[in-house]
């Protein structure tokens, strides 16, 4: 049985030996960002290896990009195939931060057609709560090819964006925190606002206080404003750097709904250019 959106704990457990899964951990820091790499090494799931979001799951920045660009495909399929990752392979993805960061592998897998790609539900916040197994042990894999060809139809880039924006053929979501979408603070990008028109539904909403998934009654329910206002194929995804977009967009797949788009590039892309508008307001909040 193939697992493709997420992924219990108890089940990931049950499976930690099985040589046709690979374990992916993704915890990252914006702020620091080699702490994902230092806590791996003290302390992971059995059998995971290491995905470093700048190095392994971005291309290097430039000064018409934002923070995280999509990364070369020819060289990400590289790093999986290194990892032991082929087609056939079962990947579960996990960090520390409810899903944000390890829902970008599950994206990327996604966007060269793997299909068996799931996030670990609560992470490894969760696993260690439940005082499921951890080890220091780095292991080593046969290399492997994986082969797999980019599915354009699930991205937008900013030049399409711009020219649907204005013909309101697409209904633009920003799942950024309420502060950041409204211009009130921004800890990391060099202007704060939000594209003229973009609807804010935090990606924090698709969890619980502990850190999961909510139900699929209650994603449902959470959604089916938005859905109601757009079909789903109309939908595109966007937050700081196209990193924690994917959150969302992993939120709907569990819902069983396909079609929505990532603008990858994201706020840190869109202000590149000063003649992009702004929009700062206190009276957009969701």
């Amino acid at each position: 049985m193939n697992h493709g959106s997420i992924i219990s704990a108890d089940l990931l457990q049950r499976h930690l030996s099985n040589p046709a899964w690979r374990i992916v951990d993704c915890r990252f820091n914006l702020i620091a960002p080699d702490d994902g790499l230092a806590q791996y090494q003290i302390e992971h799931i059995p059998n995971a290896v290491y995905a470093h979001l700048k190095h392994d799951l971005s291309a290097p920045v430039s000064s018409s990009t934002g923070r995280h660009p999509l990364p070369d495909v020819e060289q990400f399929k590289r790093k999986l195939g290194a990892w032991g990752i082929d087609n056939s392979t079962q990947v579960v993805a996990y960090d520390d931060a409810a899903g944000s960061f390890a829902a970008r592998l599950w994206w990327l897998l996604r966007w060269l057609g793997h299909k068996s790609v799931a996030v670990l539900d609560g992470g490894f916040t969760v696993w260690k709560q439940r005082s499921m197994p951890t080890t220091a042990q780095v292991p080593q894999f046969a290399p492997v090819a994986f082969a797999g060809k980019p599915d354009l139809s699930m991205l937008v880039d900013t030049g399409s964006l711009e020219q649907r924006l204005k013909v309101s053929d697409v209904y633009l979501v920003d799942v950024r925190d309420p502060r950041r979408y409204l211009g009130l603070e921004e800890p990391i990008d060099t202007i704060a606002g939000h594209i003229p028109g973009a609807k804010n539904i935090p990606w924090k909403t698709n969890i619980d206080n502990k850190g999961l998934f909510l139900p699929k009654a209650q994603l449902q329910t959470h959604y089916s404003n938005l859905l109601r206002e757009s079909p789903v194929e109309n939908l595109v995804f966007m937050c700081g750097s196209g990193v924690t977009a994917c959150h969302s967009l992993l939120a709907l797949d569990y819902l069983g709904l396909s079609g929505a788009k990532l603008y990858a590039g994201s706020w840190s892309e869109w202000i590149t250019d000063p003649a992009r508008a702004v929009e700062r307001s206190k009276d957009q909040a969701d």
